[in-house]
């Protein structure tokens, strides 16, 4: 049998999510599917610095009132480099801020919002292929918990898998896209202990990165940078301690036990193709961005305001121009992001093949920005989000 809906939205993540809240706002019907269960998509500690304008758009429309409650709010980061900090007032200088707020936590919140409002959210159901794209009845084809087959078909499918989901393929065929890998990861590790400072640190040291980072009153989340290829089980804790202290001098960590660790791999990636017929794709299965700049998350809500304006004008009014145009206006602020993480990641990382004029040069290049208030301006312009575009 075949279902129909007006929206396939293929993956359960923020993007996903977001978007059905707000084509159902519209009273327009939405079908989710995600090949994990509900438990993995809640207890997968993630990242979570959200833009003002991502914190904005989860409240106001309901999507989340924990945001605020539980997120905390941050006005500011430092960059230490040469063993000194220096703090970017984002308050002061832009007046914005953004919000540490772990994305499992607005996943939580969600799925919760979503399933109180009916939402037709299918857990352990997996796309495999993607057909009739470039017709007005494209279809899901996937499969149930107990392998049945599952046809959906919609008026839209939104591609909002990921960078691994079939979306992307079905969009881009053997386009593919622009990529970039890094020289180097980030080796993260969760640990019991109360902050080590009250914003985040990201420190520019002679042997590599590091980010202090936190989670709650009682577990920190730190980075450093390290070899794509290094073993997570290759230090004890009391070696990760000390790499973590050396990258950050002039600052004293709280320490206390590492419960789970992790190398994260840096990788730019934007596809040639948002949309092919009535197949479009948003967030990570459109594109991807190292962490430094904290826009993963924060990028995909951007796609999803556009695309929900766009699926309202289409599917309420029968008009496709908004549509027509969501991949060049989404296009406009995914490369800004991108040029804003991939400046952010080289001004603070040492890269491997770095000579001294590198290095000498980067410094200066730290205190171009400290020392200007236009280099601050921009930084925490980019940091905080641009304004989304509607």
């Amino acid at each position: 049998m075949t279902e129909r809906t007006a929206v396939a939205i293929v993956g359960a993540g923020p993007a996903g999510l977001l978007l059905s809240h707000l084509l159902e706002q519209a009273g327009i019907a939405s079908i989710v599917i995600d090949s994990r269960t509900r438990d993995e998509i809640e207890t997968t500690i993630r990242a979570g610095i959200l833009e003002q304008g991502t914190v904005e758009i989860l409240h106001e429309t309901g999507a989340s009132d924990r945001v605020l409650a539980a997120g905390s709010r941050h006005d500011g980061i430092e960059l230490r480099f040469e063993g000194e900090g220096h703090r970017i007032d984002f308050a002061a200088t832009v007046g914005r801020g953004v919000w540490l707020y772990p994305q499992h936590e607005v996943l939580k919140d969600l799925i919760a919002t979503r399933l109180a409002a009916g939402q037709d959210l299918r857990f352990g159901v997996s796309a495999v292929a993607v057909d009739d794209a470039e017709t007005e009845r494209p279809r899901v084809i996937a499969t149930g918990p107990d392998g049945e087959r599952i046809e959906i078909e919609a008026d839209v499918v939104v591609g909002a898998d990921g960078s691994r989901g079939v979306t992307r393929a079905a969009v881009t065929g053997a386009h593919g896209g622009y990529f970039r890998e890094y020289p180097f990861a980030w080796f993260g590790v969760l640990c019991e202990a109360a902050p080590s400072a009250h914003e985040l640190i990201y420190s520019n040291a002679p042997d590599g990165f590091a980010l202090i980072s936190q989670r709650s009153a009682t577990v920190q989340r730190m980075y450093f940078q390290c070899d794509p290829d290094t073993d997570p089980d290759a230090f004890s804790e009391r070696e990760l301690w000390d790499i973590l202290q050396a990258r950050v001098p002039g600052t004293t960590l709280n320490e206390g036990p590492i419960f789970q660790r992790d190398v994260l791999r840096f990788r730019s990636f934007v596809a040639h193709e948002l949309r092919r017929g009535r197949v479009v794709l948003v967030g990570d299965a459109a594109h991807t961005v190292p962490p430094t700049g904290a826009k993963g998350m924060n990028l995909a809500v951007a796609d999803v305001v556009l695309l929900a304006d766009a699926l309202r004008a289409l599917l309420r009014e029968g008009d496709e121009r908004l549509l027509d145009a969501y991949p060049e206006r989404a296009m406009e602020r995914i490369w800004k992001a991108q040029h804003f993480s991939w400046w952010m990641t080289s001004m603070l990382h040492v890269s491997p093949d770095a000579s001294d004029f590198d290095r000498r040069r980067q410094v200066g290049e730290l205190r171009s920005v400290v020392e200007s208030e236009h280099g601050r301006a921009y930084l925490a312009e980019a940091y905080t989000g641009w304004p989304l575009a509607r």
